[in-house]
């Protein structure tokens, strides 16, 4: 909480942003402890609040925490990647990396952003185990009722990479470094020893 704290200093109204900053954080645990919350952000409307608080007005840790959000949201979930796509969100990710005032800090975190955007695709997994409770059980049947049962509408939002790049590639250049970077240095993979 120092560091957050820290960089509000720069911020205009920092109680404001100290809460949007608690609300971004709980949102960030939720929809890690519970996935099937993430469709919340396959609509535009909650899609576009996420994209709004990257607005360069905002302070570095508001952008920085939504973009911890964004990530969250999208993880697993190509049909929210696909909103993200059609909300002009590569558009708005890389207009805030292009602009000089963006904080160094803040354009660390967009890099990880293109990163994870540019990883290969897969659609989230339901549970093999059974829910421990009724609340679970009926989030597990809404998540499969929404994405079909045999997981059809997941595969077909499912884009390759190059796909993605090329969508990139109309707003960055050098993505082409990007995706080899990624290739090379796998950032995102974990060594099984």
């Amino acid at each position: 909480m120092t560091m957050c704290r820290q960089q509000l200093i720069a911020c205009a109204d920092g109680q404001n942003d100290l809460l949007i900053l608690s609300s971004l954080s709980n949102l960030q645990g939720l929809l890690l402890l519970h996935p099937p919350s993430r469709i919340i952000f396959g609509r535009e409307l909650y899609m576009n609040l996420l994209l709004d608080l990257l607005d360069p007005y905002n302070c570095p840790a508001i952008q920085s925490a939504s973009l911890l959000v964004l990530v969250t949201a999208l993880l697993a979930t190509p049909h929210n990647t696909r909103t993200f796509e059609h909300m002009d969100g590569l558009l708005t990710v890389t207009s805030l990396f292009k602009d000089e005032e963006t904080t160094q800090s803040v354009k660390v975190k967009l890099l990880e952003f293109l990163y994870f955007y540019l990883m290969p695709e897969a659609p989230l997994q339901p549970s093999s185990a059974p829910s421990t409770s009724k609340l679970a059980g009926a989030f597990d049947r809404r998540h499969s009722t929404i994405s079909g049962d045999d997981g059809g509408a997941a595969r077909k939002d499912i884009r390759t990479q190059d796909e993605k790049q090329h969508m990139l590639a109309r707003y960055l250049n050098n993505v082409e470094g990007l995706v080899q970077d990624l290739q090379e240095s796998a950032p995102f993979t974990s060594v099984a020893r």
